[in-house]
């Protein structure tokens, strides 16, 4: 699916749940990390994350966009467009639009791992961040450390 289909998807969607149009741009937004999409209040576009249509299908790209239309067209008619607002909850529930979207699968990062070791007593050191080894001495013996590993 491309943002034409998307667009297209998002005005229909908005014609048959809420009987209005929409008149701005919807689009796939790659940063996009932790949410499935966003409302934009300034220019009143939407921001849809891809990897959700991607990994869920259809169905939950639906229910993003119903739920991204709610905060939209409450904005519009100046009404209560926040997820704590009563107004937001009803149209929720009147159109069927989920409250939070589905978690993404968390892709793991692989955390560089340091480790120093004292030059006197042969003590080892694991770190995350890099130490300074001119400054920082060797806590069991006070001897100078270095690093040997970086991985």
């Amino acid at each position: 699916m491309d943002n034409n289909q998307l667009q297209k998807l998002v005005e229909d969607i908005s014609m048959k749940s809420f009987g209005k149009r929409f008149r701005h741009q919807a689009s796939f937004n790659k940063r996009l990390r932790t949410t499935g999409g966003r409302y934009l209040l300034r220019s009143h576009n939407i921001d849809i994350n891809q990897r959700y249509y991607e990994e869920f299908g259809l169905e939950e790209l639906i229910g993003i966009i119903k739920h991204e239309l709610c905060h939209y067209h409450l904005h519009l008619e100046g009404k209560g467009y926040q997820h704590r607002d009563r107004d937001f909850k009803e149209l929720l529930a009147k159109v069927g639009a989920p409250r939070f979207c589905s978690p993404l699968k968390l892709e793991k990062v692989p955390r560089k791992i340091l480790v120093y070791c004292c030059k006197s007593c042969s003590q080892k050191y694991t770190r995350r961040k890099r130490v300074n080894t001119t400054r920082y001495l060797c806590g069991k013996c006070g001897g100078k450390i270095q690093l040997i590993e970086e991985g």
